[in-house]
């Protein structure tokens, strides 16, 4: 299927069902987005050539009690040994053939410069062969690979990875799905290659393993890495975690997992893996003593009405890759260990334009309220899910990027459904009076509980039904179950994980344990020696909160950075005044938009509740009137965190489509400015980094010019704790690099952030990497440092 396709079908999924729904001669709808199998293998978002498969290998003899029998291969001592103390598991695999070799021939002399060209033509026939073997035995991919980082434990980096197989078009004997991963930790040459981003004149993604049109093969991409005593070789076989059932119950699709376990070495290491020895993959992992190298980003979809093609510059095939073409550039010159996902990595509004949702959404919103969910309805919402998941992750430049790159991901409103054009979650973002009858309605329930579900298996590959709910023995060791969720069937799922020996990451799942007003916050010291109660929205449940500081109480003394990710922004400009104005009844705007007096106020106000659009974004923020007490006491707790553990806090939120930088630090009491505390020294010193969105529009340049406005303005809210906020005037210069911009704290550009740590400091840099030109893709940098933390540490009681 080419991208034009995809495309195409993804534009016409963003928009309303212009007719009538129709059923088909079967008697089921014909859905809005229905992604079918590659008529090829798939892998890592390309197209694979076919070619008649070779005899199916002759699996190995059986003990009887289908163990393998000695002589397989394990894992290495160490490994070994460190498997068995913290209870990962181990299988045995099913094959010991080894990897294919490259051509070991030297080149002939050509006229032509190419590789290619330079060797002997028995040597192109091997090394083209080569780079056309398929898997053996065949699998029928409908997404993946996909990789995931866990954590890293007495030297040795945990991980997964998943794909989702078509059953119809796999075959699973004589073995199920086999993962092959191996690197040499004594290869000390440069493992970097190359990729040219050529601007306007078009986009190289250049020779990726898994592109089979690329000037690539194995001498070439691994030249000696894999010769010699030292290279490890592991094999797992995929562990079945969900079966979906496709239209009709006509089809079904196998998600598997293939657990990852790699002692690090002094040097970082490039690990090669394929799936039955397909096309070989790669990816990077950090040197023992080293802070991995962190690419962070969120907002990876366009919302409705958007016309991707407009963000796409020439020479990319959509306008979704130029942003992702200039992070997989970054990576390539110096790999990523890491992709964190800062949430809204798919945008799930089309559910509601599925055909059986139709009869539904042309409801009033009383009648929603009660409309029977179906089972026509729930397999709908079902298949939504899985094709948009399968279609997103597949796709483009982002593919590279989740094959390429160990994932570890949150979600936001869009990954479950749209705050601002869907019901379900502007609901819950909300704080109207009838709303707790609303979310707990069929069909409003069965959306988000659907969509978290699809979250955990595609984005974190975790299956509840599989899996432990109890993180103290769950197979992924970075995991922080919490509360029941109330309006969906499951409990919370943070993560939290080390990036370095000095640095870790908190992953917090900030949708979960969502509710609506009538929270009490009791036992919640403010800072002025008293407990404040009163009405508010539940962001995290007091659960999720104690057994998140419980883990971080518990982190080892040499940490000194922690990152916390929140779909959110925590400091960040209010708007208090607009909220205010746009809840009231008397707003005029509301009235003129509910009776379409004025075309230009079209979209104001969502089809559902008749409400603001944009009251659900600003309800949504953690310095809106709803959530301000509960975020004053989390930063309040986050400050005496640091003092006592002298690690620095920074936070790393999206959500807002434009990059910036807020600021949490020491009230200065003086006149003088020179009288303020160091950064190094002041433990309230947080920086929160916005970066968001790498793929989705800025926000109109009325809102960006009114947030720009209120950022100048100092806040009193956290005064008492001898707090105060402010936000960063980080872009000095504009994307040219010569013009000052109209906006010296928000810049509406698309976006993603690296990080890194900074050597000797102790600094972690956070470089946001702007889009210069709309569709263009190339981006320039605005960096901002994280001091460590050079306090005392202090008991705080």
């Amino acid at each position: 299927m080419d991208n034009a396709g995809r495309h195409a079908r993804r534009r016409a999924a963003q928009q309303d069902v212009a007719q009538p729904p129709a059923r088909g001669p079967d008697g089921l709808f014909r859905p809005v987005a229905q992604v079918e199998p590659m008529e090829d293998s798939f892998i890592g978002g390309w197209t694979m050539p076919v070619r008649q498969p070779s005899p199916r290998p002759t699996p190995p003899a059986s003990n009887g009690d289908g163990s393998i029998p000695m002589g397989v291969p394990g894992p290495s001592p160490l490994l070994s040994a460190h498997l068995q103390q913290t209870g990962y598991p181990f299988v045995r695999p099913p094959s010991t053939s080894g990897l294919p070799a490259a051509a070991q021939h030297g080149p002939r002399p050509s006229s032509d410069d190419s590789p290619l060209a330079k060797l002997s033509p028995v040597e192109r026939s091997q090394v083209l062969n080569l780079r056309k073997t398929t898997m053996q035995p065949y699998l029928q991919f409908m997404c993946g690979p996909l990789l995931r980082y866990d954590t890293i434990e007495d030297g040795v980096w945990h991980g997964a990875a998943l794909i989702v197989t078509a059953d119809a078009g796999s075959t699973y004997e004589p073995y199920h799905p086999t993962l092959k991963y191996c690197w040499n930790p004594k290869y000390s040459a440069p493992l970097q290659r190359q990729l040219n981003v050529q601007g306007a004149q078009g986009v190289d993604l250049g020779p990726h393993p898994a592109d089979p049109n690329a000037l690539h093969f194995g001498r070439e991409a691994n030249d000696g890495y894999l010769e010699g005593p030292d290279v490890q070789v592991q094999r797992v076989v995929g562990m079945e975690i969900h079966v979906y059932t496709g239209r009709g119950g006509t089809s079904t699709y196998t998600f598997w997992r293939f657990p990852i376990h790699i002692p690090l070495a002094e040097s970082e290491m490039k690990i090669l893996y394929s799936i039955n020895d397909g096309i070989m993959m790669d990816f990077f992992v950090p040197g023992r003593s080293q802070t991995m190298r962190l690419a962070a980003y969120s907002c990876n979809g366009f919302s409705a009405g958007v016309n991707p093609d407009d963000f796409r510059g020439q020479g990319f095939q959509s306008g979704y890759d130029p942003v992702w073409v200039d992070l997989l550039a970054k990576h390539t010159d110096q790999p990523f260990h890491l992709l964190v996902g800062g949430g809204d990595q798919v945008y799930c509004d089309g559910v509601v334009r599925e055909p059986e949702m139709q009869e539904w959404m042309n409801k009033k919103p009383e009648e929603k309220k009660v409309f029977a969910l179906t089972d026509e309805i729930r397999s709908a919402i079902d298949r939504f899910y899985f094709n948009h998941y399968c279609e997103s992750f597949r796709s483009g430049a982002f593919a590279r990027a989740n094959s390429s790159i160990p994932m570890l991901n949150m979600l936001d409103d869009h990954d479950l459904v749209s705050v601002p054009i869907t019901y379900f979650w502007s609901l819950i973002d909300t704080g109207g009076r009838l709303m707790v009858l609303e979310v707990k309605s069929p069909i409003f329930n069965e959306i988000g509980s659907r969509g978290y579900f699809f979250f955990l298996l595609f984005q974190c590959f975790i299956n509840v039904s599989v899996d432990s709910t109890d993180d103290r023995t769950h197979v992924f060791k970075s995991v922080v179950i919490g509360g029941q969720g109330p309006y969906v069937p499951y409990p919370s799922h943070s993560f939290l994980t080390p990036i370095g020996p000095t640095a870790w990451l908190l992953m917090l799942d900030c949708r979960a344990e969502r509710t609506l007003g009538q929270v009490l916050i009791t036992e919640r010291n403010t800072g002025r020696g008293s407990t404040e109660q009163g009405n508010t929205e539940q962001v995290c449940s007091a659960e999720q909160y104690e057994k998140v500081f419980a883990r971080l109480n518990a982190l080892p003394s040499t940490v000194e950075h922690l990152i916390i990710q929140l779909g959110i922004p925590i400091a960040y400009p209010r708007m208090v005044f607009l909220e205010n104005a746009l809840s009231s009844k008397l707003n005029p705007f509301l009235t003129l938009a509910r009776t379409g007096s004025f075309r230009g106020l079209k979209g104001f106000v969502n089809k559902f509740n008749g409400d603001a659009e944009l009251l659900d974004d600003l309800n949504d923020h953690w310095t809106s009137k709803h959530h301000k007490l509960e975020r004053n006491w989390f930063i309040g707790q986050l400050q005496q965190y640091a003092l006592s553990h002298r690690i620095r806090v920074t936070f790393l939120t999206g959500d807002v489509h434009c990059a910036a930088v807020g600021l949490l630090k020491t009230l200065n009491k003086g006149k003088k400015k020179f009288s303020a505390i160091k950064p190094t020294d002041d433990y309230r010193y947080m920086l929160n980094v916005v970066t968001s969105a790498i793929v989705n529009t800025p926000p109109p340049n009325g809102v960006l010019t009114l947030v720009n406005s209120l950022s100048a303005k100092r806040h009193r809210t956290m005064h008492h704790l001898d707090t105060d906020e402010e936000m960063v005037a980080l872009f000095e210069k504009d994307t040219d690099e010569k013009s000052k911009p109209k906006s010296h704290y928000i810049m509406g550009r698309r976006n993603w952030c690296s990080i890194t740590m900074k050597q000797p400091s102790g600094d972690l840099l956070f470089d946001i990497r702007v889009e210069k030109e709309q569709g263009h893709g190339e981006t320039v940098g605005y960096t901002i440092l994280a001091p460590p933390p050079r306090w005392a540490a202090k008991a705080v009681t």
